[in-house]
């Protein structure tokens, strides 16, 4: 058996970016690191430091050993490695919007395939998280980094990246309570009328031909959402007033990370403006009675990795 043991870095990621709900997302600089060595003998043990510590199953229902054995039985390999040894460090806020689920599938993937000398591709690995997540607005920027546009046809996952001609910054207001990705879509209407639906097209276009041209100024009304912000507004307090303090203070929009209750502002580098923007989403939240931490964040290139020096 190969005892080695390898580290996995997977970057945090916010899904929608306002108009491309379930189809855009973006990786950020912030990170869960995870620890796997396979086994021969059955069974799982499982540590975990930082966030979700105290929430996170140690057992069977853990994400990540749960991806690890998909990719396990996908290679025929599953009677051969039976169990592993799983550390996880995390960094990234469980149940906030940022992607947490994504990171332990993708680390679960990513760390196996290591493990088994890169059996499959990335675009492989895509297909395999999206399998597991049901989507891949999350799981497709952990994988590749930057911006990413996901489609899936009859099952089959396609993904474009880019990296934008401008370097953003990502102001991240963490509100000080979870929310559950089943029930920010409970929340959701079947049926969206047409003008809405004409609106997030546009907009999405928008975006994505602004970051890849890097044409600033149409990045300010893109972040408009008709689609799945205003019927999840009512789950956070507040939502719309944090918008717009955000952009008072000079970022070029905010969108709802995810599902929330996580907001993501969206600032030009060059203009300094993070400090700013952060404040006024921190003080716009207190006055609806919510407390928020403040992540000042990059847009992470990388994706997912294997670390050489832990």
């Amino acid at each position: 058996m190969d005892s080695r043991s390898i580290w996995v870095r997977v970057p945090g990621t916010s899904a929608n970016c306002g108009p491309g709900f379930d189809s855009i997302g973006l990786a950020c600089t912030v990170y869960n690191d995870l620890q796997l060595q396979l086994t021969e003998a059955p069974g799982c043990r499982i540590t975990i430091n930082g966030a979700g510590a105290g929430n996170i199953p140690c057992d069977d229902r853990n994400i990540v050993w749960q991806s690890v054995q998909y990719l396990l039985k996908k290679a025929g390999l599953a009677d051969t490695y039976k169990g592993a040894i799983i550390h996880m460090e995390n960094n990234v806020p469980l149940s906030r919007g940022l992607g947490s689920s994504a990171t332990a599938i993708v680390a679960g993937l990513k760390g196996a395939n290591a493990l088994i000398n890169n059996r499959f591709t990335r675009r492989e690995l895509l297909q395999f998280a999206t399998d597991i997540e049901g989507h891949p607005d999350n799981v497709a920027p952990a994988i590749y980094g930057g911006f990413t546009i996901s489609t899936v046809t009859r099952g089959d996952v396609e993904c474009f990246t880019l990296i934008p001609k401008m370097r953003l910054k990502l102001v991240v207001a963490v509100p000080d309570f979870p929310l559950s990705t089943k029930k920010a879509r409970e929340v959701l209407p079947k049926e969206v009328p047409m003008k809405d639906a004409i609106n997030n097209i546009g907009r999405a276009g928008m975006l994505v031909a602004a970051l890849c041209k890097g044409n600033e100024k149409f990045l300010r009304n893109v972040f408009e959402d008709a689609l799945h912000q205003p019927y999840r507004a009512k789950l956070i307090p507040g939502m719309y007033d944090v918008f717009s303090a955000a952009k008072k203070a000079g970022a070029l929009g905010a969108s709802l990370s995810g599902a929330g209750p996580c907001l993501i502002a969206y600032c030009l580098q060059r203009r300094h403006v993070e400090d700013a923007v952060g404040q006024a989403m921190q003080e716009a939240f207190a006055r609806h009675g919510v407390k928020a931490n403040i992540l000042s964040l990059e847009l992470d290139t990388r994706g997912a990795h294997i670390l050489n020096d832990r």
